[in-house]
C-alpha cells in the first residue's frame, strides 16, 4: 500500500500559525500568505475517517489549482503558486462566514428536504412535483453558515444580511461571481462528458476586494454526474452514476454509520482504501480529461517542506 499524509506539522520561514482543518492544513506566512497543504485525510458526515486515502491529496489539489487557473477571468482568486503537487501557496484573505453552494439539480440534502416536504430552501421556492435529480429551471444558491465544529446550517440571502454575516455589498458580488464560476464549470464539466450537479464557493476579502479561496470544482466540493445516460435514468427513477465522493458516503452508510449517537465507523482496511485512492485517481482522469501522474510517495512530508521552503525562499 502506498503511504498516505495525514497530519502535518511543519515550521516555515515566517510561520505565523496553523490551521488544521478537516482535510487541509493551513499555514498562515507572515499574515500575507497561506500554505495550504492538501491532506490525504478525508470526511465524511462531518468526521475525519481513520485512515489517509494515498494521493488523494494530489488529486483535489491539482483539481483545484487547474480551475483557479481555469476561472481567473472571472473573479479574482487566492492563489499564487503550487510549489508541489499537495500544495497550493497564495493570498491570506479573511474568509466569509458563509459558503455559496449553487444547485443545477435537485439531488442529496435538498432532495432529502423536498422529499419531507421542504418547499422553501435558503429562500428559494422550490417547484411542485418535482423528482430526485431532476434539472432547476435555473440553478438556485443556498448558502450554508461556516462552523468550525458540527454542521453548517441552511441561511437565506436575507438572514446572511440581515445577521451582518457579510454586507448587501459583498453578498451581491459573491453572487454574481457563484453564478458566473457555476456557468464555467458546467461548460467545462460538459466537454468531458459530465454534468455539473452542485458545487460550494468560498470567498474572502482583501484590501476591500472579494476573491475566491479554497478549492474549486473538486470531487469533495462537488458532485458530478456522467451526461450519458442521465435522461434514462432519470426517467426511470434510478440512481445516476456520478463523480464525487458520495460513494464513500453510500459505503459508510451501508455500514450503519452516519455520524450519529451509538455508531461505531466501521473498519477502513488498506484494501478499501486502495480502492478509495483508485476512484480519485478516476475521478481525476474524467474531471481533467488528464492522465494523472503520481507523484513520489515515499517521504511526503520532507519532499513538501522542501519544495515550500525553496518557493518561500524565493519570492
Amino acid at each position: 500500500m502506498s503511504k498516505a499524509l495525514t497530519r502535518t506539522d511543519f515550521k516555515f520561514k515566517g510561520q505565523k500559525g496553523v490551521y488544521h482543518g478537516k482535510v487541509r492544513d493551513v499555514y498562515n506566512i507572515d499574515d500575507d500568505l497561506m500554505v495550504m497543504v492538501a491532506t490525504d485525510r478525508i470526511s465524511a458526515f462531518d468526521v475525519i475517517l481513520p485512515k489517509g486515502i494515498p494521493f488523494k491529496g494530489q488529486v483535489l489539489n491539482q483539481i483545484a489549482a487547474g480551475f483557479l487557473d481555469k476561472t481567473a477571468d472571472i473573479c479574482p482568486n487566492w492563489k499564487l503558486a503550487t510549489p508541489d503537487p499537495m500544495v497550493t501557496v497564495g493570498l491570506k484573505c479573511e474568509g466569509f462566514r458563509v459558503e455559496m453552494i449553487i444547485r443545477g439539480y435537485l439531488t442529496g440534502s435538498a432532495w432529502r428536504d423536498y422529499k419531507n416536504g421542504c418547499r422553501m430552501l435558503c429562500g428559494n421556492v422550490l417547484p411542485e412535483g418535482m423528482k430526485e435529480n431532476q434539472k432547476f429551471p435555473e440553478p438556485i444558491i443556498t448558502p450554508t453558515t461556516k462552523a468550525d465544529e458540527g454542521h453548517d446550517e441552511n441561511i437565506s440571502k436575507e438572514e446572511i444580511i440581515a445577521q451582518g454575516l457579510v454586507s448587501k455589498e459583498d453578498y451581491e458580488v459573491m453572487e454574481q461571481y457563484t453564478r458566473a464560476l457555476f456557468k464555467r464549470g458546467t461548460e467545462i464539466a460538459a466537454e468531458k462528458g459530465l454534468i455539473l450537479v452542485d458545487t460550494k464557493y468560498e470567498f474572502g476579502k482583501r484590501d476591500g476586494k472579494v476573491y475566491l479561496i479554497d478549492e474549486i470544482h473538486t470531487p469533495d466540493s462537488s458532485r458530478y454526474f456522467y451526461a450519458d445516460g442521465y435522461q434514462e435514468k432519470f426517467e426511470k427513477g434510478e440512481a445516476q452514476k456520478q463523480l464525487s465522493k458520495e460513494f464513500v458516503r453510500q459505503w459508510l452508510i451501508e455500514h450503519n454509520f452516519m455520524n450519529q449517537p451509538g455508531q461505531v465507523m466501521p473498519e477502513i482496511t488498506d484494501q478499501y482504501a486502495d480502492s478509495v485512492s483508485e476512484r480519485y485517481i478516476e475521478l481525476y482522469e474524467h474531471i481533467t480529461g488528464s492522465k494523472f501522474q503520481k507523484a513520489g510517495a515515499e517521504d511526503l512530508a520532507a519532499r513538501i517542506e522542501k519544495n515550500v521552503t525553496d518557493w518561500l525562499n524565493k519570492r
